[in-house]
């Protein structure tokens, strides 16, 4: 959004536009784009030159004419693309069976039992889907169920998913002059940025901010059901919110009877590093978690996981099931997931290369002057790139130029950010030192090319 109030769309959403069929690298890629155009309706692409990926490994993907690129952008593969345990499990199941759960299998039970012993101990109970969308839509069903209340608190610019409540929900995507009344936003906790700067006490100022938000949806008539917010805001800049926000926050939205939401699809499964869930960081518990992507690595497998006196007062006026939410094969693929995590140490290499790559590229900030801060956690990493360290303009097309330099130069990255101008960096949970000296390196040269 603009500062006059008039809906944009993000940058990398206005990729979507590009006329990539000038610069695709042959006639079978170009034709290949425009029966995409023709078939595949709202389709994005990334990059000027979109990739034409056929085959992943491990931190690798590889296009059509068999070069390889160092993935530093997809946290769906959060163990490595096709990871043989995973495809190992995911082969076994589906020869033998898989169906609804609404037949018994010790397949899924287990694995509701394993995934909700990563969390504290109040949150005990899973109800599986498919997508973060599903699984955020089923979180609202519950927090409007068992508060009786309709309004949703979430952060400007945020996004959660494409269902019509969802996306009603996600702010980076949908017209503020649409927004219902059952729909509040809040300035996100930026302390680059925005109005609250790390000596302004940022924590309880950027938290106050909800008593308004509360407020508007009392008088319209919606009160509060729940607060829906990330813990790593990344639509918003991959911004790291003050250590007391969520604790504030979370106490204002439970004494006006709302639920706290934590989506947890981007910074769950130890994206982070230290701990395995985001919220965590923060020293909070919410009432309802919900996950998706990283899950399955690849496989589209969801979450909603909550307590138990929240879902037993949800079952007493509510039926929910869902077709291949749970589904034998998902949850096989799913315990595959855990076991690789635990037996390839995936959360210590997080903590230890999210560290390293850090380090990095702080180094590179002391050399680029296009870098104005580096911030994140784990290996989700964002570097916000400006024109000028003082005036802290935003310096978008720089950042696309970048990413789209990178791209040619073997790795892919992102851009995001309400001015698209953070480099995001969310590579696969197995990215070793090697591969983030190699991005780094890369990193410089681009930069370095771009600054002359």
């Amino acid at each position: 959004m603009t500062e006059n109030g008039k809906f944009e769309k993000p940058l990398v959403a206005a990729l979507a536009g590009i006329d990539h069929a000038e610069s695709a690298h042959s006639a079978d890629e170009i034709e290949l784009i425009r029966r995409r155009k023709l078939h595949l309706g709202g389709s994005m692409l990334f990059y000027r030159n979109p990739v034409h990926i056929v085959r992943g490994e491990g931190v690798w993907l590889f296009d059509a004419q068999g070069r390889k690129y160092l993935d530093c952008y997809n946290n769906v593969a959060s163990v490595g693309h096709c990871h043989p345990r995973v495809v190992q499990a995911l082969c076994d199941q589906a020869r033998l069976l898989n169906t609804h759960t609404r037949y018994l299998h010790e397949k899924v039970v287990d694995y509701a039992e394993r995934l909700t012993a990563t969390f504290p101990r109040d949150l005990e109970i899973c109800l599986f889907v498919c997508t973060g969308t599903e699984a955020n839509e089923l979180a609202m069903r519950i927090a409007r169920s068992v508060s009786g209340k309709r309004g949703a608190i979430v952060m400007e610019n945020s996004y959660h998913g494409n269902s019509t409540l969802v996306t009603e929900l996600s702010t980076c995507a949908y017209p503020a002059s649409r927004r219902p009344d059952t729909v509040v936003a809040v300035e996100p906790p930026n302390t680059y940025r925005g109005p609250f700067r790390p000596h302004d006490q940022p924590g309880e100022r950027y938290a106050n901010l909800v008593d308004a938000a509360i407020d508007q949806l009392d008088a319209n008539g919606a009160g509060v059901a729940a607060f829906l917010c990330d813990s790593i805001f990344d639509t918003q800049g991959t911004l790291e919110a003050p250590r007391d926000y969520f604790r504030r926050v979370y106490q204002k939205v439970r004494a006006a009877g709302g639920l706290c939401i934590a989506d947890e699809v981007q910074a769950g499964f130890a994206r982070t590093g230290e701990h395995m869930w985001g919220f965590e960081h923060y020293e909070v518990v919410p009432d309802v978690v919900t996950l998706g992507k990283p899950m399955g690595a690849g496989h589209p497998i969801g979450a909603v996981v909550t307590t138990r006196p929240i879902a037993e007062e949800f079952g007493k006026s509510n039926v929910y099931f869902n077709t291949f939410g749970g589904n034998p094969v998902s949850a096989a693929v799913g315990m595959a997931v855990l076991d690789v995590f635990e037996e390839e140490h995936v959360q210590r290499n997080v903590q230890e290369v999210g560290r390293h790559l850090r380090s990095r590229l702080q180094e590179l900030a002391q050399k680029h002057s296009l870098i104005g801060e580096v911030r994140g956690l784990g290996l989700f990493l964002g570097i916000e790139m400006v024109k000028d360290r003082e005036t802290r303009e935003p310096a978008t097309i720089e950042a696309l130029t970048i990413a789209e330099r990178m791209r040619e130069e073997g790795v892919l990255l992102g851009c995001t950010g309400r001015s698209g101008n953070v480099v995001k960096i969310r590579p696969p949970l197995v990215f070793s030192r090697e591969n983030a000296d190699f991005l780094t390196d890369t990193l410089d040269r681009v930069m370095s090319r771009l600054e002359r």
